[in-house]
Protein backbone atom coordinates (compact mmCIF):
# COMPACT_ATOMS: atom_id res chain seq x y z
CA UNK A 1 0.00 0.00 0.00
CA UNK A 2 1.69 3.45 -0.90
CA UNK A 3 2.23 5.35 2.06
CA UNK A 4 0.46 9.84 2.24
CA UNK A 5 1.43 11.86 -0.02
CA UNK A 6 2.01 14.55 2.17
CA UNK A 7 4.94 12.90 4.05
CA UNK A 8 6.01 10.53 1.11
CA UNK A 9 9.65 9.24 2.25
CA UNK A 10 12.27 10.48 -0.49
CA UNK A 11 13.74 7.67 -2.74
CA UNK A 12 17.02 9.20 -3.60
CA UNK A 13 18.46 7.03 -6.71
CA UNK A 14 22.14 7.80 -6.58
CA UNK A 15 23.21 7.88 -10.72
CA UNK A 16 26.60 8.23 -10.33
CA UNK A 17 29.19 10.19 -12.37
CA UNK A 18 31.27 8.82 -15.11
CA UNK A 19 30.63 4.79 -15.25
CA UNK A 20 34.46 4.24 -16.01
CA UNK A 21 34.32 0.65 -14.18
CA UNK A 22 31.30 0.20 -16.87
CA UNK A 23 33.29 1.06 -19.61
CA UNK A 24 31.61 4.88 -19.70
CA UNK A 25 28.43 3.38 -19.82
CA UNK A 26 25.53 5.18 -17.67
CA UNK A 27 25.03 2.08 -15.02
CA UNK A 28 21.50 3.89 -15.09
CA UNK A 29 20.37 3.25 -18.32
CA UNK A 30 21.42 -0.91 -18.83
CA UNK A 31 19.12 -2.68 -19.09
CA UNK A 32 17.31 -5.53 -16.32
CA UNK A 33 17.87 -8.92 -16.16
CA UNK A 34 14.55 -9.98 -18.08
CA UNK A 35 15.46 -6.97 -20.46
CA UNK A 36 11.93 -5.03 -19.96
CA UNK A 37 12.99 -1.73 -18.40
CA UNK A 38 16.66 0.42 -17.82
CA UNK A 39 17.75 0.16 -14.10
CA UNK A 40 16.16 3.78 -13.49
CA UNK A 41 12.81 3.04 -14.94
CA UNK A 42 12.37 -0.15 -12.18
CA UNK A 43 13.56 1.98 -9.34
CA UNK A 44 11.15 4.79 -10.57
CA UNK A 45 8.32 2.50 -10.89
CA UNK A 46 9.29 0.35 -7.25
CA UNK A 47 9.09 4.00 -5.85
CA UNK A 48 5.69 5.09 -7.56
CA UNK A 49 4.25 1.43 -6.17
CA UNK A 50 5.46 2.43 -2.46
CA UNK A 51 4.29 5.89 -2.71
CA UNK A 52 8.13 7.26 -2.65
CA UNK A 53 9.20 10.73 -4.21
CA UNK A 54 11.75 10.35 -6.08
CA UNK A 55 15.09 12.08 -6.49
CA UNK A 56 18.07 11.60 -8.75
CA UNK A 57 20.73 12.20 -6.72
CA UNK A 58 24.22 12.93 -9.29
CA UNK A 59 25.26 14.50 -12.81
CA UNK A 60 25.01 10.34 -13.96
CA UNK A 61 23.70 10.77 -17.47
CA UNK A 62 20.20 9.49 -18.10
CA UNK A 63 18.94 10.72 -21.15
CA UNK A 64 15.29 11.07 -21.70
CA UNK A 65 14.46 8.55 -19.45
CA UNK A 66 14.25 9.98 -15.73
CA UNK A 67 12.81 13.10 -17.74
CA UNK A 68 10.65 14.86 -15.23
CA UNK A 69 12.20 13.47 -11.95
CA UNK A 70 14.03 15.81 -10.06
CA UNK A 71 17.13 16.36 -9.37
CA UNK A 72 20.28 17.52 -7.15
CA UNK A 73 23.65 17.38 -7.76
CA UNK A 74 26.11 16.68 -5.31
CA UNK A 75 26.81 19.79 -2.73
CA UNK A 76 30.66 19.87 -4.13
CA UNK A 77 32.11 18.38 -7.32
CA UNK A 78 34.21 15.08 -7.33
CA UNK A 79 33.84 14.64 -4.27
CA UNK A 80 31.65 11.05 -3.90
CA UNK A 81 28.65 9.98 -3.03
CA UNK A 82 28.69 11.24 0.59
CA UNK A 83 28.36 14.61 -1.18
CA UNK A 84 25.37 12.91 -3.22
CA UNK A 85 23.60 12.20 0.44
CA UNK A 86 24.31 15.72 1.97
CA UNK A 87 22.64 17.65 -1.41
CA UNK A 88 19.38 14.65 -0.95
CA UNK A 89 19.75 15.23 2.84
CA UNK A 90 19.48 19.20 2.04
CA UNK A 91 16.70 18.82 -0.47
CA UNK A 92 15.04 16.67 1.60
CA UNK A 93 13.92 18.99 4.97
CA UNK A 94 12.52 16.89 7.39
CA UNK A 95 11.11 14.05 5.21
CA UNK A 96 12.55 10.29 5.72
CA UNK A 97 15.12 9.99 2.84
CA UNK A 98 15.82 6.23 1.48
CA UNK A 99 19.16 6.11 -0.74
CA UNK A 100 19.65 3.22 -3.21
CA UNK A 101 22.32 3.11 -5.89
CA UNK A 102 21.07 2.70 -9.26
CA UNK A 103 23.53 -0.09 -10.23
CA UNK A 104 21.38 -2.79 -8.31
CA UNK A 105 18.88 -4.45 -10.35
CA UNK A 106 17.36 -7.31 -7.62
CA UNK A 107 16.09 -4.90 -4.81
CA UNK A 108 12.87 -5.51 -4.01
CA UNK A 109 9.59 -3.57 -3.71
CA UNK A 110 9.63 -5.35 0.10
CA UNK A 111 12.98 -4.79 0.74
CA UNK A 112 12.28 -1.08 0.41
CA UNK A 113 8.98 -0.68 2.21
CA UNK A 114 10.80 -2.57 5.21
CA UNK A 115 13.38 0.46 5.08
CA UNK A 116 11.11 3.16 5.36
CA UNK A 117 8.67 0.98 8.33
CA UNK A 118 11.56 -0.83 10.77
CA UNK A 119 13.16 1.24 13.81
CA UNK A 120 11.28 4.92 12.83
CA UNK A 121 13.70 6.02 15.37
CA UNK A 122 16.62 4.96 13.99
CA UNK A 123 19.31 7.69 12.72
CA UNK A 124 20.66 5.19 10.10
CA UNK A 125 18.70 1.97 8.48
CA UNK A 126 21.33 0.28 6.79
CA UNK A 127 21.98 -3.96 5.90
CA UNK A 128 25.86 -4.98 6.39
CA UNK A 129 27.35 -7.63 4.34
CA UNK A 130 27.13 -10.96 6.18
CA UNK A 131 30.85 -11.62 4.77
CA UNK A 132 32.99 -8.27 5.38
CA UNK A 133 30.51 -6.52 8.31
CA UNK A 134 30.29 -3.46 5.91
CA UNK A 135 27.23 -1.19 5.98
CA UNK A 136 25.68 -1.27 2.68
CA UNK A 137 25.27 3.04 2.72
CA UNK A 138 23.40 2.92 -0.64
CA UNK A 139 20.67 0.54 0.66
CA UNK A 140 19.55 2.63 3.58
CA UNK A 141 17.24 5.07 5.26
CA UNK A 142 18.38 8.25 6.63
CA UNK A 143 16.67 10.92 9.49
CA UNK A 144 17.73 14.14 8.17
CA UNK A 145 17.64 16.25 10.82
CA UNK A 146 20.32 13.45 12.59
CA UNK A 147 22.72 13.25 9.77
CA UNK A 148 23.09 16.02 8.09
CA UNK A 149 25.08 17.82 10.84
CA UNK A 150 26.96 15.34 11.03
CA UNK A 151 27.22 14.11 7.56
CA UNK A 152 28.54 18.50 7.38
CA UNK A 153 31.23 18.16 9.66
CA UNK A 154 33.18 14.70 8.38
CA UNK A 155 32.71 16.83 5.03
CA UNK A 156 34.36 19.50 6.19
CA UNK A 157 36.92 17.60 7.88
CA UNK A 158 37.41 15.48 4.03
CA UNK A 159 35.70 12.88 4.98
CA UNK A 160 34.93 10.51 1.58
CA UNK A 161 34.09 6.99 3.64
CA UNK A 162 30.94 6.04 4.30
CA UNK A 163 31.90 2.72 6.83
CA UNK A 164 33.88 6.23 8.32
CA UNK A 165 30.77 8.01 8.24
CA UNK A 166 28.33 5.55 10.13
CA UNK A 167 30.96 5.11 13.10
CA UNK A 168 29.73 8.85 13.69
CA UNK A 169 26.44 8.08 13.84
CA UNK A 170 23.72 5.69 15.41
CA UNK A 171 23.06 2.95 12.95
CA UNK A 172 20.42 0.33 13.24
CA UNK A 173 21.10 -3.13 11.46
CA UNK A 174 18.30 -3.86 9.13
CA UNK A 175 18.92 -7.52 9.66
CA UNK A 176 18.26 -9.65 6.29
CA UNK A 177 17.77 -13.06 4.81
CA UNK A 178 19.88 -14.72 2.51
CA UNK A 179 17.64 -14.12 -0.29
CA UNK A 180 17.54 -10.62 1.09
CA UNK A 181 20.87 -10.58 1.38
CA UNK A 182 21.24 -11.52 -2.80
CA UNK A 183 19.40 -8.41 -3.63
CA UNK A 184 22.15 -6.15 -2.52
CA UNK A 185 24.30 -7.11 -5.16
CA UNK A 186 25.14 -4.97 -7.83
CA UNK A 187 26.62 -4.21 -11.12
CA UNK A 188 29.81 -2.27 -10.92
CA UNK A 189 31.92 -3.61 -13.97
CA UNK A 190 30.38 -5.83 -17.31
CA UNK A 191 31.15 -9.11 -15.32
CA UNK A 192 28.96 -8.84 -13.10
CA UNK A 193 26.57 -8.51 -15.33
CA UNK A 194 26.61 -12.16 -16.12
Amino acid sequence: MPLPTLRAPVLGIFVGGRSQRMGGRPKGLLRTPDGRETLIERLLRIGAELGFEPMLVGAGELGAVAQGVPRVLDREPRVGPLSGLAAMLDQAGERTCIAIACDMPYVSAALLSRLVRESPEASVLAPRDHETGKWHPLCARYAPAQVAPVLTQALERGARSFQALFRELSVVELALSAAEQSELRDWDTPDDMR
